[in-house]
């Protein structure tokens, strides 16, 4: 297959990697010539083209079988969500109008389901989240499955849950690091997929999804920031964070929700079997991998004042 990446990042960068592994032919869309030496080194072909540019885009060859969209905005801004999820997406699906691949799959995320009730949401659960970048992605969703429903374009919305794996542990190096802070009851509930799993989910919709479908790309255990943690700090020997006060949870740059993303399409449909199915077999790899690194050489946190009731 010819295969190409739009968006050749952290993700894009490693499902790449894996296609070549497979024999598959893969070439990544970057902005900057930067990124060459790594792309190269993962036998992917650079293509130099930025899609909020269409006219970067009129001299790049569009023969390709599968088109996987990992598209990024370089900030966290609105006018960034839009310029590259809404507008480069339709600078995409214009420029594949004279050869559109066999199946174009576009990374959204969950955050477009806004449900703040700790309820399960599955992908035909109403997406309405208050936060005006989630609402981009929401566009941008609506945009493709307008295309696929309307002109047969071969569109696949995979939303993901919060990524981590290596050299992506936000979450975890900000416990060690102890700038972590609790919801204000540490109910609200936490979906997460390890990269890993992610790339062989991308690469399993790729082979047998739908066009026109949702899947929700997540592990199989939702869980509440009190268990996430309480967990974490067994394993490290830390104290458990504090809550956040009023005004940092007012502070915060993205709106929290709360629900439980089901996975369950994904796995009748796709039959795809989770390699770190909840987060401790995840976590566990990745702080295995961080002690080898020595990024977790700091005493246990004493526990001898702490006396039982």
């Amino acid at each position: 297959m010819r295969v190409l990446i739009v968006g050749c990042g952290y993700l894009g960068l490693s499902v790449g990697s894996e296609l070549v592994r497979q024999g598959h032919q893969v070439f990544g869309i970057r902005r900057s010539p930067d990124a060459a030496p790594t792309l190269a080194a993962a036998g992917i072909q650079l293509i130099l083209a930025d899609v909020t540019q269409p006219a970067s885009l009129a001299d790049v060859p569009n023969q390709f079988d599968w088109v996987i969209s990992t598209l990024a905005p370089s900030a966290h801004t609105l006018e960034d969500y839009r310029a590259v999820y809404l507008e480069g997406t339709r600078n995409l699906m214009d420029w594949l109008k004279t050869a559109p691949p066999k199946k174009f799959l576009h990374t959204s995320s969950t955050s477009v389901y806004g449900q703040n009730d700790g309820t399960v949401v599955k992908e035909t659960s109403p997406t309405a989240p208050e936060s005006p970048t989630a609402q981009i992605l929401v566009e941008t969703e609506q945009l493709l499955l307008q295309a696929a429903q309307a002109t047969q374009f071969p569109a696949i919305i995979l939303r993901a849950a919060g990524i981590y794996g290596p050299d992506r542990c936000q979450l975890l190096e900000n416990f060690i690091n102890n700038t972590t802070r609790l919801s204000p009851d540490g109910r609200r509930v936490v979906n997460l997929i390890h990269r890993d799993d992610l790339v062989l989910t991308q690469l399993g919709i790729l082979k047998s999804g739908r066009a026109g479908e949702i899947y929700n790309a997540v592990d199989d255990e939702p869980v509440s920031e009190m268990h996430l943690y309480q967990w974490l700090a067994e394993c490290l020997g830390k104290y458990m964070p504090p809550f956040a006060t009023p005004a940092e949870e007012a502070a915060r740059t993205r709106r929290p929700t709360n629900k439980k993303v089901s996975n369950r399409r994904l796995k009748m449909e796709i039959g795809y079997v989770f390699k770190y199915p909840t987060f401790r077999q995840g976590y566990t790899a990745e702080m295995k991998r961080m002690d080898q690194a020595g990024l977790l050489d700091f005493e246990p946190e004493s526990r001898d004042h702490i006396t039982a009731d």
